[in-house]
């Protein structure tokens, strides 16, 4: 863990074992219980026999979970009208053809469509972690604490906790707050437009309830557990404040972004030129940001989602 502070603008090199010690009475740790399903299925185009087709879901559109936003591989062949066939009790039509490759897909079957996704997808592990996902995958690339089914990726900045050191964590006098974000295309999208002001992200689900919202409120210092809860509260903030609340949002974070929630976050290391690098370039400041980075690389940490963390500690007045 390399520990990063706004106010000296210094550098250290840690453990995520000794993060509770960085930890104050009165901090509040807020963590993203969200959790990953098996979003990665494979069939074939139109029959039996036809060419092989990767479904990647992402969003529902429906309580019944027949109707999917979804990306499919490959996407040139894969066309409106388009039937892909699961296996016999599960096939699905392409119903619409998005801006950005995206596609609707509406699913068919006599079974409930969301135990046959459970039984049939496979843990949508990131491109860069090649083996094939198996059943312990399903369990490692969930945090401790997922609890609300929904997302695509998981929120790994979470993947660093134990429930020992979340006891730790409490030990040290800090309340533990939930909030509740599906990552989505909106987390992990490249950036398409060079110009930031024409840049817009795809919208994800979030919700804050009761009593999480009351202990945000509470805090002396809220430390963000990943981007994903930095999104949420601060969408929070510009929606009226931290209380109880759900919808979707396309909060995109960037440099001259003033933060109205976020005092301190423990997040990982990110892919350039991500909207998930610029947020931590906002709050960080771009040239500490960099100079983390590249001491990041020079000591050689671990990039990505099973990667090392950084943990930027300031206040939301520093800013």
């Amino acid at each position: 863990m390399l520990v990063v502070s706004k106010s000296t603008q210094s550098l250290t090199d840690n453990h995520f074992q000794n993060f509770a010690r960085f930890l104050r009475p009165g901090d509040c740790l807020i963590l993203n219980n969200t959790k990953v399903f098996p979003a990665r299925l494979h069939g074939r185009r139109n029959h039996a026999q036809g060419a092989e087709v990767e479904v990647f879901l992402l969003k529902s559109l429906n309580a019944q979970e027949t109707d999917w936003q979804c990306l499919v591989r490959p996407g040139k062949r894969t066309r409106k009208g388009d039937h892909i066939l699961f296996r016999p009790d599960l096939t699905a039509q392409v119903l619409e053809h998005g801006e950005f490759g995206e596609r609707t897909i509406r699913f068919s079957s006599e079974k409930p469509v969301p135990a046959l996704l459970e039984e049939i997808g496979e843990t949508p592990l990131p491109p860069y972690i090649h083996p094939t996902p198996n059943n312990t995958d399903k369990t490692r690339y969930q945090t401790v604490f997922a609890q609300h089914r929904g997302s695509v990726a998981a929120p790994t900045a979470g993947l660093h906790f134990t429930p020992q050191i979340l006891d730790a964590c409490r030990a040290a006098g800090a309340d533990i707050a939930y909030v509740t974000l599906h990552v989505g295309l909106g987390t992990f999208a490249p950036l398409r437009a060079e110009n930031i002001s024409e840049i817009e992200l795809h919208e994800e689900y979030f919700e804050i309830a009761e009593p999480d919202a009351a202990r945000m409120r509470a805090a002396r210092r809220r430390v963000c557990v990943g981007t994903t809860t930095v999104r949420t509260i601060e969408t929070a903030m510009l929606r009226g404040g931290l209380h109880p609340m759900q919808g979707q949002t396309n909060l995109f974070i960037h440099p001259g972004y003033h933060f109205l929630a976020t005092d301190a976050l423990l997040t990982n290391f990110h892919l350039p030129q991500s909207s998930l690098l610029m947020l931590v370039s906002a709050f960080a400041g771009y040239d500490l940001t960099m100079r983390a980075y590249h001491h990041a690389v020079e000591q050689k940490y671990r990039f990505f989602s099973y990667g090392d963390c950084i943990f930027i500690e300031g206040t939301c007045n520093e800013t």
